[in-house]
């Protein structure tokens, strides 16, 4: 896989991630030596119209040469790519999906913005996803009386993996039984908790909220949530929680408002084709009718300014930001589409409330986000389409029979060659501080577990090094370090194992912990740029670097697997040539390549010498 040329958003390649409005930064790019381009010109947009600059050569080592322009930052995003002149006259494209040799339209260029960026402890951390019900419930829950809609559940018990009463089995998890947990978080290396939903509703899994003013006191109501949120900011760690701006539950103080007094003003946060009877609701789900964000009054009392709801539960006694719920949705049906307004809102909020430090995910699970994801709303995505699919289609095991979100869409294999064509493509469609902020999901409370989509021990090791190694901030479910299972949504909200000693991982956990751990000694991993060296039908490889490291990550899904990377590409024969720092396999040099073997499925990390590269 010779990559002869390269470019990313990362500092090795950009002067700025961030510029003003009219600021000129400095683009690089790499060329590899041995290949069949002599010279470089940037194509850049002002004002939707091209512009072309001939970019100079400003370093020439015995691997590669860089060659160095300006662009001038005109309009919030500007968009470029690089033209690479062959020897014989002829030229390619370099574009954020890679080198093509035919003509292509602007969807994969390069493009920076002047949005800012998330903050510096949301990409370089992890975050470990929990579902309240599920996790720990404390010695509390013996005095608590069962709400009408639930079913009392033994701890443990394996949940209805299907069907109306999935949202009614209680555990009877809460917030200070997180809190009791916080050292078995803080000790596996994640530096970031996020919550699914909080608030008072009338099921488990709470996305049918019946008030957003108020903690569900079957977690502990609002002073556990206060009390926890101390606890995990005074261990220097972060708290996010899940709002539904979609759509509220029937129950909602608002919906019951309106749907009786055709003149209060929550009857403009819904949508009546005939009031009261007739709602639009989520997918149809009557119980879940959906808002409606043309209302200034909704959006000032929901996520508008300093008195919104949404800022009500920011700061030091809460929340450091908020994932939202299916975003995709928000602010969308049939011809109406505010949903950018709703998402500059709320970012405007939590950045005013925050100084800029706070997080604002959205949740995009079937559509692809780019197109939302310019960076001056959602700052980020749950990134099911850019990695999670992709990593389940290579990686699952062959006999996998998972219908994908029960959609009629099974798992099927997919050799390393089409998955990284998958991955690249994502990737390139937004902006690479975007990239470096989603979240890369192996799993979640809505989807099959990894350990039952790959149902292998090894595969798993390799899953998750590809997670913790590829740009973007991993998010992991309460359970997976337990070697938890499940083949639906629903089924896969188990309960935690706590054992005898109140750590309990089942032995996998030191699989993340050892990873979480790499991942913060190595900057390269969190904040370096990627190029890929390898796709074969079984091992994928690609270098992380900075100015200062470089890492190749090599992942194999299956034993007995080899393969070859350039060694030109690699750049890897100084001093004592590539020192394994992480897992398994075996790299040496044979001939022009080097040889990369696996005797087992997983992944090896090695550090490569480092090559000279010009500093800004």
């Amino acid at each position: 896989m010779n990559e002869w040329a390269h470019h990313d958003g990362s500092a090795l390649y950009v002067s700025s991630e961030t510029p003003s409005l009219g600021e000129s930064i400095r683009l690089r790019v790499r060329i590899i030596h041995g290949s069949p381009y002599t010279s470089v010109r940037l194509r850049s947009t002002e004002d939707a119209e091209f512009h072309m600059e001939p970019m100079r050569r400003i370093s020439a080592t015995r691997y590669e040469d860089w060659y160095e322009a300006s662009l001038r930052v005109v309009n919030p995003v500007t968009w470029y790519r690089f033209m690479l002149t062959r020897d014989d006259g002829a030229f390619d494209w370099l574009t954020a999906s890679g080198v093509a040799r035919r003509e292509i339209d602007d969807s994969s260029d390069f493009r920076i913005t002047v949005f800012d960026a998330a903050p510096e402890w949301e990409r370089s951390g992890a975050v470990y996803q929990i579902f309240p019900d599920r996790f720990s419930r404390s010695q509390r829950y013996e005095d608590l009386r069962k709400p009408e809609w639930a079913i009392r559940m033994p701890w443990g018990e394996a949940p209805l993996g299907h069907g109306y009463d999935t949202g009614r089995q209680w555990y009877g998890g809460d917030l200070k039984g997180v809190e009791d947990h916080l050292d078995h978080i803080a000790d596996l290396g994640f530096s970031t908790i996020y919550l699914t939903p909080f608030f008072t509703a009338g099921s488990v899994h709470r996305y049918d909220a019946s008030t957003f003013a108020h903690v569900d006191p079957l977690l502990g109501g609002d002073d556990a949530l206060e009390s926890l949120a101390r606890a995990v900011h005074g261990r220097g760690m972060h708290l996010l929680g899940d709002l539904t701006l979609n759509h509220t539950g029937v129950g909602h103080e608002w919906f019951q408002a309106a749907s009786h007094d055709p003149e209060c003003p929550e009857r403009e946060f819904y949508m009546w084709p005939h009031w009261p009877d007739d709602y639009v609701s989520w997918r149809g789900v009557r119980s879940l009718p959906k808002l409606d964000w043309r209302s200034d009054v909704l959006m000032d009392r929901m996520v508008r300014g300093p008195r919104s709801l949404a800022a009500r539960w920011l700061g030091d006694s809460g929340l450091d930001g908020w994932r939202i719920d299916v975003a995709n949705q928000v602010g969308r049906h049939g011809t109406v589409d505010v949903n950018h307004r709703v998402a500059t809102a709320i970012r405007r909020t939590i950045d005013d409330s925050l100084d800029g430090q706070g997080v604002l995910i959205a949740e995009y699970m079937h559509q692809d986000p780019s197109a939302d994801l310019r960076g001056d709303g959602w700052q980020a995505a749950m990134n099911y389409g850019g990695f999670s699919r992709p990593a389940w289609a290579w990686l699952c095991d062959p006999s996998c029979a998972i219908d994908y979100m029960e959609s009629g869409i099974p798992l099927r294999r997919r050799s390393g060659r089409a998955t990284v064509v998958s991955l690249r493509g994502a990737i390139s469609r937004v902006p690479w501080k975007v990239a470096a902020a989603q979240w890369n999901i192996l799993d979640s409370h809505d989807t099959a577990r990894i350990a039952t989509i790959v149902d292998d021990r090894d595969r798993l090791d390799a899953a998750v090094a590809l997670q913790m190694t590829y740009p973007g901030v991993p998010m992991v479910f309460a359970g997976d370090e337990q070697g938890a299972v499940g083949e639906t949504g629903e089924g896969a909200r188990v309960c935690m194992d706590w054992g005898e000693d109140g750590r309990h991982d089942g032995g996998v956990g030191c699989v993340y912990r050892d990873l979480l751990q790499l991942r913060r000694a190595h900057p390269a991993l969190t904040s370096g740029g990627m190029r890929w060296v390898l796709a074969d039908d079984d091992v994928i490889a690609f270098v992380r670097e900075t100015s200062d490291e470089r890492l190749l990550v090599v992942v194999s899904r299956d034993a007995g697997t080899m393969a070859a990377i350039d060694a030109e590409t690699l750049a890897a024969d100084e001093g004592d040539g590539p020192i394994r720092v992480y897992g398994r396999g075996k790299l040496e040099r044979r001939g022009d390549d080097w040889a990369v073997s696996f005797g087992r499925a997983g992944a090896g990390v090695w550090s490569l010498p480092q090559v000279s590269v010009p500093r800004w």
